[in-house]
Order: C-alpha cells, then sequence, then structure tokens
C-alpha cells in the first residue's frame, strides 16, 4: 500500500465558521502574525543536532518498541506493518524493512502561545496514557516530541495535553447544540482528553482513537504543552498560563479510508478536505503539521501507530480561559471561555439525523480536581528533519 502525496491549495478565499460565532478569517489573520515572526526562525538546525545526540536512534527504537506493543496487544505479531511512513513517500514496508528506515522521520511543528483561545479545551484533565474510554473507533497510537526551539534540546518533564473530537464529531467535556451534543451531562464526560509528562527525551505517548470529523475544519487533534503547572495527587492539572498550543492532521487518502470504517460512516456533517481547510492551509506554509504513520496489521482497522514532534519557545505564555473546567464533582461551562457556540454544524448546528455521539456510560472518576489550565489559538508550522 502506498501513501499518496499531500497537494495543498490556495487559501480560501471565504472564511469557513466552524465554531458557530467564531469566524475562522480573524484567526487566520491574527496567526498569520505569529508566522510571519516564526518564518524568521531556522528550525532545520536542530534537525542534525538531535540525531548527533542519539535522539534520532533512540526514537526509532521507541517507536519499533510502540508498534510491536500494539500489535501484540491486538494478536497481530505474525503479520505485515504496512508503513504508512510519511505522506511525502510512496514506501511500503514489512516487519523485515529496519526500523530506521521506518521510524526515521519526524516532521517538528512550532507551538505558540495566540491571541485567541482554543475552542472547547477543558481544564482540569487526567494524566493518563490511555484516553479513549468506552468510545468506538480505530485505535491510534500517538508517540509525540518536544524540543526547544532555541537550544535544539529535548523538552523534559513538560505536560503534553491532547483533545479531539469523536468518530461522530463530539467533543467531551463541553455542553452545547453545535457540538452535536446539548446535553448538560456532557460536561461530565472526559473521553479523548488527556496529558502525559515528557520524559527526558521529550516523549510522551497516547493512547486513543482516530479523530472524526465536524462541519468546516479538516480531521484534526488539538496538542498543548504546560510548562510549569500544578500537579495534583488526584492526577490532574492546573494552570492559569498559557502554554504553547497547535494542532496536528492526517493525511487525507488516510482520513478517506478511516471515514469509511464503522460509526465514523454514520457521522452525517460535511467532510471538509485537507485542501479546503483555512487552518491546515496556513500552518503549512512553511512546515508540515501532517502525522506521520504505520498500519500496525494490514487495514486500517487494525489500528495505526503515528509519530511528530513540536517545536516550543518555553519563554514565551499567555494568560486564557477554558471553555469549561472539569471539578470534583463534575464539568462546569466557563461563562467567558473558549469560543461561543462550538464544533460541529456550523452556524445552524449539526445536520438532522446527526448523532450524539455520547459519553461515557460507566461509573465516572470522582477525584477530579479543580483545575483552571489555560491555552491558546493554534500556530502550527514544521520543517521536515
Amino acid at each position: 500500500m502506498h501513501l499518496s502525496s499531500l497537494l495543498l491549495g490556495a487559501i480560501a478565499a471565504t472564511a469557513v465558521t466552524a465554531h458557530p460565532g467564531h469566524d475562522i478569517r480573524a484567526e487566520h489573520a491574527e496567526r498569520q502574525a505569529i508566522l510571519d515572526l516564526i518564518g524568521r526562525s531556522d528550525y532545520g538546525r536542530c534537525a542534525d543536532k538531535l540525531k548527533a545526540r542519539g535522539v534520532e536512534a533512540r526514537a526509532v527504537a521507541r517507536r519499533e518498541e510502540l508498534a510491536k506493543k500494539m500489535m501484540k496487544k491486538r494478536n497481530l505479531e505474525a503479520r505485515s506493518i504496512y508503513a504508512r511512513g510519511t505522506h511525502h513517500s510512496n514506501a511500503t514496508f514489512t516487519l523485515q524493512t529496519p526500523a530506521s528506515e521506518i521510524f526515521a522521520s519526524t516532521d517538528f511543528c512550532f507551538l505558540s502561545p495566540e491571541v485567541t483561545e482554543g475552542p472547547y479545551y477543558v481544564a482540569g484533565e487526567y494524566i493518563r496514557e490511555d484516553i479513549t474510554e468506552d468510545q468506538a473507533g480505530v485505535d491510534l497510537a500517538l508517540d509525540l516530541q518536544v524540543y526547544d526551539v532555541e537550544t535544539c534540546e529535548p523538552v523534559p518533564n513538560v505536560y503534553l495535553e491532547i483533545w479531539h473530537c469523536n468518530s461522530t464529531g463530539v467533543y467531551s467535556g463541553v455542553s452545547a447544540n453545535g457540538n452535536g451534543n446539548g446535553d448538560a451531562a456532557n460536561l461530565n464526560a472526559t473521553f479523548l482528553r488527556g496529558l502525559q509528562q515528557t520524559d527526558a527525551d521529550g516523549i510522551a505517548q497516547f493512547e486513543t482513537l482516530f479523530p472524526g470529523h465536524y462541519t468546516g475544519r479538516a480531521t484534526h487533534i488539538h496538542v498543548m504543552v504546560h510548562v510549569d503547572p500544578t500537579v495534583f495527587p488526584n492526577n490532574t492539572i492546573r494552570s492559569t498560563t498559557a502554554s504553547h498550543v497547535g494542532q496536528i492532521y492526517f493525511d487525507q487518502d488516510l482520513i478517506t479510508e478511516v471515514e469509511a470504517e464503522p460509526v465514523y460512516n454514520t457521522n452525517t456533517q460535511k467532510l471538509t478536505l485537507n485542501s479546503d481547510d483555512m487552518l491546515l492551509q496556513q500552518g503549512s506554509q512553511v512546515g508540515d503539521p501532517i502525522v506521520n504513520y504505520v498500519y500496525l496489521g494490514s487495514t486500517v482497522s487494525e489500528g495505526l501507530l503515528g509519530w511528530i514532534g513540536f517545536g516550543i519557545n518555553t519563554t514565551l505564555s499567555k494568560d486564557v480561559s477554558a471553555a469549561a473546567t472539569f471539578y470534583e464533582s463534575g464539568g462546569v461551562a466557563n461563562s467567558n471561555g473558549g469560543f461561543p457556540g462550538g464544533p460541529g454544524g456550523g452556524a445552524g448546528g449539526p445536520p438532522s439525523g446527526f448523532p450524539s455521539g455520547g459519553f461515557p456510560t460507566g461509573v465516572r472518576p470522582t477525584n477530579a480536581s479543580s483545575s483552571a489550565a489555560a491555552t491558546a489559538a493554534p500556530a502550527c508550522n514544521a520543517k521536515k528533519n
């Protein structure tokens, strides 16, 4: 199987309203100011330094072990691993292909605080590797790396957070009709949200699901780096200053395959292509925020392993607010947090027949501490390694 190239067109001339009440054209302009500043930095210089220090070699070994772990978990040890190593190549690999060929590529996104808070970020989430809970979809293991763009050193002991919608386009932790689930009980949901602390090589790993889609945005995962948060004994994070935040994306061919799978194929919202997403187009001007990946089995339904790196400036910070906060007693919407409305369905809400997406039906953890973590809208760029 081969991975086709991603061809990005010009930025759309009209604004897309993915979050009711939020003008993406305005956000696009704000991000451009950041990108103009970022563009003067040289990220290419870090690639050779990371390789010389053995960081790349350790990354290859780590990703290989993660792939084996996930394959064993799914009884896939004897099968070939179909490489979708990078959307810039047409390589096809098997388990006999040297790991250095499959797992060596690492694209880096630059994450920066910005003027606008990200939509539907929920403060007070759990530090955990597996964030799937009871959600259905295609398994996705992520290997994410954080490095300092000033020193070219991996950034250890920071908390990398991810969050994304489920297979039918619904975010947990918020209550809004535009999210496809206006039930107030969704404030108590925590699926597909979590944090991990980076190790000595700046690495954090997650087990999640391939994200679904909602109207107006290409398929994506939100990422944020907490440089110096307060960690509570119950494994939740508290931070009142903005860290570094961005979004990562996926190859269009992969999205097409996943969208044909059960549950994803029940989503009636319009799918936005990568080539039509204004924010992805902008983030690709000087880099590549697309996740590298391999199949864990012979089909996409058997799971994926993806990896990408994030370059951050550890001196940047900003005070912002979250759309909601998850307390010990449950989730509470913040009146001044996030964008009005929310993702999914555009200004008029989700299309008729859109599934609720649901939220965990089991016992919700009751020991979550109050948190007021902060976020900022993404400015994600990358430099090929």
